[in-house]
C-alpha cells in the first residue's frame, strides 16, 4: 500500500473509533485515480443525540479531472403517532411503527490542480415526511422511539465501479 494510502486509512480508522465505536471505514485505492490522497481535513461521520448523521468536509488531491458522487443514507425505525388536528396530542388516533430513510446525494466536480473538495453532508430523520392513514391527521415521531438502524457514506469516482471511501455505522 502506498504511504499516503496508509496514512489516509489510519486517519479514517482513528476517526471512526474515536467518534462512535460501531462506525467502520474503508478505502479502496483501486477505485480512484492513481495518486489520490487526503490533502486537508479529516474523513469521518458522527451521530448526534437527535440521530442525525453528519459527515465531515475534506479535500482529496491527485484526482486529475475526475468527478465523484457523494452519498449519505441513514435508515431509521420509529413509532409514529397520528393526531387529529383537534385531538389531544397525548391521545393519538392511530399509532404505527415504521421504517424510513433519509438521504443526500451530490456530484462533486474536481477543481483546479486535480483537487476535489468534498463538502459536509448531513441527513436528519425529522426531514423525512411521515404518513398517516388519513391525510388530515398530523404525524409525529413519538419521543424515545426513534432509532438509527444504519448509515452508509460513500465517495465514488466517475468511471469506477465501487466506492473509493465507505463509512458505515452503527
Amino acid at each position: 500500500m502506498h504511504t499516503s494510502h496508509r496514512s489516509f486509512a489510519l486517519v479514517l480508522a482513528l476517526m471512526a473509533t474515536s467518534v462512535f465505536a460501531a462506525i467502520t471505514s474503508s478505502i479502496d485505492p483501486a477505485q480512484a485515480p492513481s495518486g489520490t490522497h487526503l490533502q486537508t481535513g479529516t474523513i469521518g461521520c458522527v451521530v448526534t443525540p437527535e440521530q442525525s448523521v453528519t459527515c465531515s468536509t475534506f479535500e482529496l488531491a491527485g484526482v486529475g479531472h475526475t468527478d465523484a458522487d457523494v452519498a449519505l443514507t441513514a435508515s431509521y425505525t420509529a413509532t409514529v403517532d397520528c393526531n387529529n388536528p383537534g385531538n389531544n396530542r397525548n391521545n393519538p388516533i392511530e399509532s404505527h411503527t415504521t421504517s424510513f430513510s433519509a438521504s443526500s446525494v451530490i456530484t462533486v466536480s474536481s477543481g483546479k490542480n486535480g483537487r476535489l473538495t468534498i463538502p459536509q453532508q448531513t441527513v436528519n430523520p425529522f426531514s423525512v415526511v411521515q404518513g398517516c392513514p388519513n391525510p388530515n391527521w398530523t404525524p409525529v415521531i413519538r419521543d424515545g422511539t426513534l432509532t438509527l438502524t444504519s448509515f452508509t457514506y460513500t465517495v465514488t469516482f466517475a468511471d469506477f465501479t465501487s466506492p473509493y471511501i465507505t463509512v458505515t455505522g452503527p
